[in-house]
Parts: C-alpha cells; sequence; structure tokens
C-alpha cells in the first residue's frame, strides 16, 4: 500500500493510459515498453514515455530482463491511498480528478461485465456487480468500517501480489472492487 500526498503523483497517476499501464503491469507482470504499446494499441513512444512519467513519481521502476537491451517495468506497488491528500487544496484537487476518473472506468467496467455476466459460472455471476446499503454511523464507526474493510482487502493484496503470478491460486480470476462511500448532509431534525 502506498499512501499518496504529494498532488503531482496523484495527478501523474490521473491519467487514462498510465491508468491503463499500471493495470496492464499488475494484470501481466513486468512488461516492456513495446509489449505494453502492442497490448494497448499505441505507440510506443508513447507508451515509453507514460512509463518515464509513472517512474519520475515512483509507481513503476525497472526490472531485470533477459538481456542487456530489453527494459521491462514493473509496479512499484500495487495499491494506493490517498485520504491524506485531502488536507490542502491542492490535494484536494487532485485527489477529486484521480477519483472521478476511476469512478469513469469502474461504470465503464461494469458495463462490460453486465453484458458478459449471463454467461458466467454462477460463484462469479452471483457475487459481483452492485450492492447498496444506506445505514446511519457516526465519523468514528465509518472510521471503523473502512478499516475493517482495508484489512480484508489487505490481507488479499498483501498474499497475492497483484504483478506476482506465481501467488495466484488456480481458478483465480483478476478481480476489481471499487469502493464509492458518499455521505449525505447534515440535516436538523424536526423532533429536537
Amino acid at each position: 500500500m502506498r499512501l499518496l500526498d504529494d498532488p503531482l503523483a496523484i495527478r501523474a497517476m490521473a491519467h487514462p493510459v498510465r491508468l491503463d499501464l499500471m493495470t496492464l503491469l499488475g494484470r501481466e507482470g513486468p512488461l516492456t515498453a513495446a509489449d505494453a504499446a502492442r497490448t494497448l494499441g499505441i505507440s510506443h513512444a508513447l507508451a515509453s514515455h507514460h512509463l518515464r512519467q509513472l517512474a519520475k513519481y515512483e509507481f513503476v521502476e525497472p526490472a531485470p530482463g533477459k538481456d542487456n537491451r530489453e527494459r521491462p517495468w514493473r509496479l512499484v506497488s500495487t495499491s494506493q491511498s490517498w485520504r491524506e491528500a485531502s488536507l490542502t487544496p491542492e490535494g484536494a484537487a487532485a485527489a477529486d480528478v484521480l477519483e472521478q476518473l476511476l469512478a469513469e472506468r469502474a461504470l465503464d467496467s461494469l458495463a462490460k461485465w453486465q453484458q458478459r455476466r449471463v454467461n458466467e459460472d454462477p460463484i462469479w455471476r452471483d457475487n459481483s456487480g452492485i450492492g447498496n446499503s444506506g445505514f446511519y454511523l457516526t465519523g468514528e464507526e465509518l472510521k471503523e468500517l473502512t478499516e475493517q474493510i482495508d484489512a480484508l482487502l489487505h490481507r488479499y493484496v498483501a498474499e497475492r501480489p497483484i504483478d506476482d503470478k506465481s501467488t495466484r491460486p488456480p481458478g483465480s480470476r483478476h478481480v476489481s472492487m471499487t469502493q464509492i462511500v458518499t455521505i449525505s448532509p447534515e440535516t436538523s431534525d424536526p423532533e429536537e
């Protein structure tokens, strides 16, 4: 888990091609810029540029290659949090841009899943999609709930680094969980 508090790093991550590259490196493990470009259908120069930008902000780093000519890249961290970024106006603005982009990508992924899921095994079909719950919590209870969810997810992140294929159990598939938590505005209670 990498904690992001630098608005420039958050802005560097908030780019569709860079997010695609990070997703690809997480799914496939170390790749060269040429391999990433071929897979994503972009130019080698564009992939190289964005990988260098990701390296500048320590999202990726060079990985060992088969020989001196091959220059693959790998992820430095497979999970990020930018909760602390909202402490400054610049950080909050950068986090807002990143979160909006991630939400749009999650909705796109959901739409694609909805088109495919009818043909999926029930274990995948019945445990995916959107759930919605509304309830009243105090700020401390929300913090506790978020920490418990994070701890549960981080167990799998730690046991199975997303870019290490050897840690994937047989039959496992890439699962993406997007957690969106919103808070309603305070209202005055007419009974008080």
